[in-house]
């Protein structure tokens, strides 16, 4: 009967792992084959591995991309956001994020190509998100309405492409992109402010109430 590993093991387990999936994808690509041979670097049996990774490259994708977050969290740990500007701190987020990627270039490389396919969309729309709310939370976000979830999901739409063009075009190309971007939703953001967006809906609700109660008659 197999057992449950200990928390712990799978833990360390997991990581090792990692390190030598990092040194083998810029070989072997991030695909099955060598997700087996990573784990066989670290003395695992096949049944060891279906335990630790039952989603095999799936998996250890989603291990990279924590280490990256973690890995720029770190480095952000010693900037102040609030010595910022808004702008400035998601550009300083971002690059952040860029970088700390790019200390395995080859291997993330490898891991963006496997995320970029079809049946891998959904993973890597995931791992977006799950680093977009990191870097707002670091940001002072404290959102909980609907701008809690658009913000994120705008800030994964700049992070996708921008994650992209740092592993195959470099960082000046890609901080570039950040800023360009981040003019456009700053602008748009400024262009915002200043609709009233509930009219519509206000002279909807008022033209419906008109209909089934009648026109209001001053008293």
């Amino acid at each position: 009967m197999t057992q449950t590993p200990e928390p712990d093991w799978a833990d360390t387990m997991e990581q090792a792992v990692l390190d030598a999936a990092v040194r083998r994808a810029p070989v072997l690509g991030w695909n099955a084959r060598m997700v087996r041979l990573a784990c066989e670097d670290n003395d695992l049996s096949l049944g060891d591995e279906e335990l630790l990774l039952p989603n095999g490259a799936r998996d250890l994708a989603a291990l990279l991309s924590r280490r990256h977050d973690d890995r720029a969290m770190a480095t952000l740990a010693g900037v102040d956001p609030a010595s910022l500007k808004i702008r400035e701190r998601i550009a300083r987020a971002l690059s952040a994020r860029m970088e700390a990627g790019a200390e395995d270039i080859d291997a993330t490389r490898k891991c963006a190509a496997f995320l970029a396919l079809p049946t891998n969309a959904d993973l890597g729309l995931k791992l977006a998100w799950e680093t977009s709310d990191l870097l707002w939370n670091w940001a002072g976000d404290t959102a909980t309405d609907w701008n809690h979830y658009s913000k994120r999901t705008i800030l994964s739409g700049i992070l996708i492409p921008a994650l992209t063009l740092r592993w195959f075009d470099g960082r000046e190309p890609a901080e570039a992109f950040v800023a360009a971007r981040i003019e456009n939703v700053m602008a748009f953001e400024k262009w915002k402010a200043g609709k009233d967006f509930d009219a519509p809906l206000r002279k909807m609700t008022d033209a419906l109430s008109r209909m089934r109660y009648g026109a209001k008659h001053p008293g």
